[in-house]
């Protein structure tokens, strides 16, 4: 191992220094996607149950101790019960909105590693061929095979260490779509909920 780090020089250094961070991204934005998912339907039920008993304090209370978007979405509609249907869509709408922003904060990270680390291998291929045929011009026709060799050790280790950077970060960028894609189904469906809750459709002329 010591050998390939040697080997693949300041590139491969630089795709590893990459792969950790676009890791370090991906354990944290898992882990907090994983905190703000809820049961929805069982918290807005709670909710609305302590609501219809006219004790608001309480579902309040519950909003606050309970993670994720769509407490605070429920939260938000309880400070704003006294709001029009309008008002209150529109502003569900903007905290939806600033929600899945936060969601989605640093998680670009991942498809920009995922297309810079191939890169960064390909340099260092481009690199070790270079320095490969070097040592083939300056050392004919005393040449070491192993200068060669060094040259292409070079561009494979750094080609395989960038495929191997890359392909978890599209993996794990889809991965946190998927789970932040399935967030902002609970949230638009809440939203729907909370407007029906606190402002129910009038029934039809007859």
């Amino acid at each position: 191992m010591h050998d390939f780090l040697v080997l693949g020089g300041p590139v491969l250094w630089i795709i590893l220094a990459l792969g950790a961070v676009a890791l370090g991204v991906f354990l944290e934005r898992s882990l907090q996607l994983h905190r703000d998912r809820v049961d929805a339907t069982d918290f807005l039920h709670g909710i609305f149950n302590s609501l219809r008993r006219g004790n608001v304090a309480e579902a309040a209370a519950i909003c606050d101790e309970t993670p994720g978007p769509v407490a605070r979405l429920a939260s938000l509609s309880i400070r704003r019960r006294g709001s029009s249907r309008a008002l209150l869509e529109k502003e569900l709408a903007d905290a939806s909105a600033a929600e899945l922003a936060r969601m989605e904060r640093r998680l670009s990270l991942l498809p920009l590693v995922a297309q810079t680390a191939p890169l960064l291998g390909l340099l260092g291929t481009v690199a070790g061929i270079l320095r490969a045929l070097l040592f083939v011009r300056g050392q004919v026709p005393l040449l070491m095979t192993a200068d060669v060799a060094d040259g292409l050790l070079l561009g494979a280790v750094t080609t395989a260490a960038g495929l191997v950077v890359a392909i978890p970060c599209h993996a794990g960028f889809d991965v946190l779509a998927v789970k932040i894609e399935r967030l902002a189904l609970d949230m638009r469906d809440a939203s729907s909920e909370l407007l029906a809750f606190f402002h129910p459709a009038e029934p039809p002329v007859p």
